[in-house]
């Protein structure tokens, strides 16, 4: 059997976009012929490879073959556009799915779903190392001077536009207005001390030494310690879901709808969960959870948020997000271009 976690790896962040990796999803050849590319970003790489995997037992997926790339994810949505083959793409922002119906290459009805499009939910979390020597406890003590901050570049990455949005949000859930938003977020932004291209170099890069905090996802600061990892992280009571987007494309096989559909099931999201994934909420009471190792507490890996936005219900959707706060001359944009960060 391939070692499929490895694999998965080599093919995040190494020669940009354009680096696939072979993946067997069993042992001697494919009964049912068909060969499957995923394109993603580079966090749900391990979670993906599990359910592949679990696929592979099913008669739909008996045999299947795959070929995998991972990336940032506005990258990777961008090679697809520009004619990366994929027939299961795993974005970590809808805009990134939306750039491919636009080119004919997704159908327009791809988030009619129950899971309204959505393949893996998360929150923020703040990881600081081990024993919190900064005392980070919240939003706000990212403002503190002298406090060194590690987030990925949201001109690349999908996972940095969930980070800035959610602290951007932290301000509005306390009562604050746009402007006071706007004012922490400057504070946030000039005590950044990485701007790496994708969630997962960020991460590289905070355990290489770099930075007092990262903003990362839940799931990836769970998958961390369960590879053995040593640090802490926080998920603030005042937070933002995050919800990433897959879809197949118009050209792919039935198999792949078939894979989708195993990764939506409660079989598949349990699969995510052990990962670091929090179920959709619209399958949470039929998941079966369980421990999950890596988790500050395995039993009750994922904590009830007190104030939990989510872009459609609080800021409008993805489209109105991009043109307020990210397109070329968005708020959060211009922040970042003042702060000399690029």
């Amino acid at each position: 059997m391939v070692d499929r976690r490895i694999l998965s790896r080599l093919g995040t962040g190494i020669l940009g976009a354009g680096l696939t990796a072979a993946l067997v999803a069993g042992c001697g050849g494919s009964a049912s012929g068909d060969e499957l590319s995923i394109v993603g970003f580079a966090v749900p790489a391990e979670g993906n490879a599990a359910v592949q995997e679990a696929f592979a037992e099913t008669p739909a997926g008996e045999g299947v073959s795959w070929l995998t790339s991972y990336g940032a994810s506005g990258d990777q949505s961008r090679a697809v556009a520009n004619g990366q083959p994929a027939d299961v793409v795993h974005f970590s922002v809808e805009p990134d799915v939306t750039r491919l119906v636009d080119a004919g290459l997704v159908d327009q009805d791809w988030n009619s779903g129950p899971n309204n499009g959505f393949l893996t939910d998360s929150v923020v979390v703040l990881v600081v190392r081990e024993g919190n020597p900064e005392n980070i406890t919240d939003w706000e003590d990212l403002a503190r001077d002298g406090v060194e901050i590690v987030t990925p570049n949201p001109g690349s990455s999908g996972a940095a536009r969930w980070n800035i949005l959610a602290a951007w949000a932290s301000v509005l859930q306390k009562g604050g207005t746009e402007e006071e938003a706007a004012e922490f977020l400057e504070s946030v932004i000039g005590n950044v001390a990485a701007f790496p291209g994708s969630g997962r170099d960020a991460t590289t890069a905070f355990l290489d030494g770099t930075g007092d905090v990262l903003i990362s996802y839940e799931n990836e600061a769970i998958l961390g310690k369960q590879q053995g990892e040593e640090y802490e992280y926080i998920v603030p009571d005042r937070n933002l879901l995050i919800e990433n987007s897959a879809a197949v494309t118009v050209s792919a096989p039935e198999t792949a709808q078939a894979f989708l559909d195993y990764a939506l099931s409660p079989e598949g999201q349990a699969i995510y969960a052990r990962y670091g994934f929090r179920p959709l909420r619209h399958l949470a009471d039929r998941v079966e959870v369980g421990e999950v190792d890596g988790a500050t507490d395995p039993a009750d890996p994922f904590p009830e948020i007190a104030e939990l936005y989510t872009v459609d219900d609080d800021f409008g959707g993805w489209t109105a997000v991009v043109d307020k706060y990210f397109d070329d001359d968005g708020v959060i944009t211009r922040i970042i271009q003042n702060s000399g960060l690029n």
